[in-house]
């Protein structure tokens, strides 16, 4: 198969990288017992993630087709390889912040790279959707699987231990293999070199984009959405910890459980979305939601820590609510669809990096406010909160769908008065 070997790299980049992005939820439970961090100190490490994937691919998209993509992918592999290497030796809070803002950096260098990669191996459409769609496929595969591998290191009977560090030995190793597997792999590059490229002109593009009203409502929902999920996949781990009063190691499988519903929930939407409007769809999606907050939240009042506590006894809450995933998967990739269908192919790549900005902002913001109301009132509160972002996010996505409508009305009448 052609190009066998730098595809192959590209799904080990993103399964390794999804397990190192998604390894904050489980670090951040960690750290309040190592360290006697508080949740409110904890939540940062979600802001050392996000917001240098949101800087560096603003900063980095123009100028990497000249640095080259392959050598962009194996600078963030070896920076990873060796800050993983580190951390089983790490004596302090501080370490973990450096470990995050190293994988953001290189997780922008990585994506950037891979989503251009892709267009230089695959032929048509067809086969770039195909990919893509594997890839983010194998990146759930990753956030599952590596919620377990943490979850297997973990001693719930010393909260002082360290153990769990150990993890990062396997994580240098993978980082490492990949880093070998694409310096050994073939990539030709010409056909993405650009001249004339600057970083003043795609902000310049940005900025116009900005100022559209479909662009400036899809900011918006994008940032809305990111918040919810990601104050929701980062405070599993405690939550299920400090509220439902189960294992530490528990937490973090629910974590994987978590992953996996939404592995499902994305898998499923794309049967889903041939046969009905995107707008019904998400719209049932985020009641579904804001249902099962209502319903699950009340569940776990009055819980009685247990030492025997397991997957055979724990409260029915514990079960009810990871699957709160599979109806929170389908929005993030479809209004990104919605966005990019809507506007013209030349406008993509900056819309993309738009895209990247607000996910980012949106996560570290979710992260941060969840921990600080974890912190100063109860988990409950922090998760009863969510139910805002999702009625704001449901209003925005009614005036998306009217101002797509309105786009796509526009382009048709533009094409037939051009004819």
């Amino acid at each position: 198969m052609q190009n066998w070997k730098i595809k192959l790299s590209l799904y080990l980049n993103y399964f390794v990288f999804a397990i190192l992005l998604n390894s904050v939820g489980a670090v951040i439970l960690q750290v309040q017992r190592n360290f006697d961090v508080s949740k409110s100190d904890a939540s940062v490490l979600e802001g050392f993630k996000d917001l240098p994937i949101a800087i560096c691919s603003f900063l980095l998209a123009s100028f990497l087709p000249k640095i080259g993509y392959k050598k962009a992918m194996l600078v963030a592999l070896a920076l990873v390889s060796i800050i993983s290497f580190t951390i089983p030796y790490a004596n302090g809070f501080w370490h973990f912040k450096l470990l995050f803002l190293v994988v953001g950096i290189s997780f922008a260098l990585i994506k950037i790279s891979v989503f251009a990669t892709i267009g230089l191996i695959t032929k048509d459409i067809k086969e770039h959707s195909s990919f893509m769609g594997l890839l983010e496929g194998t990146f759930m595969i990753g956030v599952l699987l590596g919620n377990i591998l943490f979850s297997l290191f973990i001693d719930n009977d010393n909260p002082k231990s360290e153990t769990w560090l150990s993890v990062y030995w396997i994580l240098g190793a993978l980082s490492l293999i990949a880093f070998l597997l694409l310096m050994s792999a073939k990539l030709d590059e010409s056909d993405a070199k650009i001249e004339g490229s600057s970083l003043s002109n795609d902000f310049l593009a940005m900025i116009r984009l900005i100022i559209l009203p479909l662009v400036i409502v899809f900011i918006i929902s994008i940032f809305l959405f990111v918040l919810i999920e990601q104050s929701f996949q980062t405070w599993t781990p405690t939550f299920y910890k400090d509220i439902l009063k189960v294992p530490a190691s528990m937490g973090i499988q629910a974590g994987a459980i978590l992953a996996g519903a939404f592995a499902i929930g994305r898998f499923a939407s794309g049967v889903i979305l041939r046969r009905f409007s995107w707008i019904l769809v998400l719209s049932v999606c985020l009641a579904i939601c804001a249902s099962l907050v209502l319903l699950t939240l009340p569940l776990t009042q009055g819980i009685i820590a247990s030492p025997d506590t397991n997957w055979t006894n724990a409260p029915i809450v514990a079960y009810i609510f990871p699957i709160m995933g599979i109806f929170l998967a389908p929005i993030y990739p479809t209004i990104n669809s919605v966005i990019l269908s809507s506007l013209p192919k030349h406008l993509h790549s900056p819309m993309s990096g738009l895209i990247v900005v607000f996910s980012a902002l949106g996560g570290t913001t979710g992260s941060i406010i969840t921990g600080h109301v974890f912190d100063a009132f109860t988990g409950q509160t922090a998760f009863y909160l969510s139910l805002i972002p999702m009625g704001i996010l449901l209003v925005c996505l009614f005036i998306l769908n009217a101002l797509q409508k309105k786009s796509n009305t526009e382009v048709s009448f533009t094409n037939t008065a051009g004819h």
